[in-house]
């Protein structure tokens, strides 16, 4: 069975203005000597407001303001790419050049579209595609090209990734997908290097999708899905860094390496806080019954690497892996039988599962259940949603979460007490923790205000150099 990789490059690997591509490049070429590779391209960056954005970012801006009716002008997102234009070697120049006002020219036509109609649904989508992902990855193939290897890139009419109606926070359907394959079997069979952009799906009736923000990876481990069983297949996500014990913006000292992550320890560590890969990619991944290796490589230095597999090497490092937080946390507070029904429509209905479930309690012989909600801006939006579950149900902002995670974490000796003892001595209350074995991980929740979670991120994180453990 012949390999295949399936490499991610996200904005912050293209660069700003597509700065890193001769990094890009670089490792597709290391890719290919044994593997196809499937390039998965997110959107790229640009300087935007003297700091660099996605161009998604640009965009959404401006279709906002076309909502409001004001005219779109595409020179920030034109001229990122006219940046790019310049690594297109010159015999493929004129005709990806075409290719670039032909796609800007219909991304544009959407925003004008969103005056009248606002930018929402397809509009949105095509907007976005057209400007962002699925034009990055007709340029790298262009840029491929030029250097000699065979590659070409996926066009919208054979799209593989079919999804279901919801357009703008869409989900991966994978009997439809199987079904719709052919046209990029063929690409990936005839070609070294297939290029694809991340984030875009279709549905079965044609209509463009988008998956929510960090869907490339999603995109990623989609494709890895459909060509598990034809080909030898990994996934490498292409990053600024291998996996560290925190967040290296907010833990300078004492950081660890990560060598390998279960595929429970990498979901629960994108739920509550690290930018590792989206939890949904992992997600999906499980719930279509593969087991895929999942590589995240520093670009810059491949043989700094964290692996993901379903089960990682038994006692493999420190085994509190990592210590992380998120900001913007809710706790809904709800009556037991209509938290059952809660949780069905959320799955069932909404296919959204970015919450856990804390311990319950009882008070005047009623039962309750609490669900901490890792994105306070969706219990907001939702708000009557979920009411309409209980009108009584108490709704409390303005949580913070910090998260101990590790599959052997009870190897290490007094880890939540430990923990608590650090959060109390940094000054912080604790509002509520959760420490059970079983779901290798252990929940702190503080009040959201200042650097709170920072500190006791931090805090706590010292407290790994000095664990013991069995």
């Amino acid at each position: 069975m012949n390999n295949l990789v399936v490499a991610k490059f996200g904005g912050s690997a293209i660069g700003p203005d597509g700065l890193s591509i001769p990094i890009v490049l670089q490792r597709i070429e290391e890719m290919r000597r044994d593997s196809k590779v499937v390039a998965v391209f997110s959107a790229p960056l640009t300087v935007y407001d003297g700091r660099p954005r996605s161009l998604t970012d640009v965009v959404l801006e401006m279709g906002r303001n076309a909502g409001s009716g004001r005219e779109p002008e595409m020179g920030t997102v034109r001229g990122a790419y006219d940046k790019i234009l310049e690594m297109v070697g010159q015999k493929y120049e004129a005709e990806c050049r075409g290719m670039v006002d032909s796609y800007l020219g219909k991304a544009r036509q959407c925003l004008l579209k969103a005056a009248g109609q606002g930018f929402a649904g397809e509009i949105r989508s095509l907007a976005l595609a057209y400007s962002g992902e699925i034009l990055m990855s007709h340029i790298m193939a262009y840029i491929i090209k030029g250097r000699g290897i065979g590659a070409e890139a996926v066009d919208l009419d054979m799209w593989p990734i079919i999804t279901d109606d919801n357009i703008e926070f869409t989900n991966f359907l994978y009997s439809q997908s199987v079904s719709r394959m052919q046209g990029m079997e063929r690409l990936v069979s005839e070609n070294e290097v297939v290029s694809i952009g991340g984030f875009i799906g279709r549905t079965a009736g044609g209509t463009v999708t988008t998956y929510e923000r960090g869907g490339s990876d999603r995109t990623a481990a989609d494709i890895g899905i459909l060509f598990h069983g034809k080909y030898n297949t990994r996934i490498d996500f292409e990053k600024d860094s291998s996996v560290a014990s925190a967040d290296p913006k907010t833990v300078q000292d004492g950081l660890g390496t990560v060598h390998q992550l279960s595929y429970n320890e990498a979901r629960l560590a994108g739920m509550f806080g690290m930018k590792i890969l989206d939890p949904i990619a992992i997600k999906e991944i499980l719930e279509n019954g593969v087991d895929i290796p999942i590589t995240i490589t520093d670009m810059k230095n491949p043989e700094r690497t964290t692996v993901i597999k379903r089960k990682t090497d038994s006692r493999n490092g420190h085994p509190l892996k990592i210590v992380t937080g998120k900001r913007n946390c809710a706790i809904v507070r709800i009556e037991r039988n209509a938290s059952q029904r809660l949780q069905s429509s959320l799955k069932q209905d909404r296919r959204y599962g970015e919450y856990v479930t804390l311990s319950p309690f009882v008070r005047d012989e009623i039962e309750f259940s609490r669900f901490l909600f890792l994105d306070a801006d969706y219990v907001r939006w939702s708000e009557k949603y979920i009411r309409s579950f209980d009108p009584l149900a108490a709704i409390t902002y303005n949580r913070g979460v910090v998260t101990l995670i590790g599959d052997e974490m009870w190897r290490v000796q007094q880890v939540a007490s430990r923990a608590s003892a650090r959060v109390g001595e940094a000054g912080l209350n604790i509002l509520n923790m959760d420490a059970q074995e079983e779901t290798s991980r252990i929940i702190i929740v503080i009040e959201d205000s200042e650097d709170n979670v920072d500190t006791a991120i931090r805090s706590i994180h010292q407290e790994r150099d000095a664990a013991r453990f069995v």
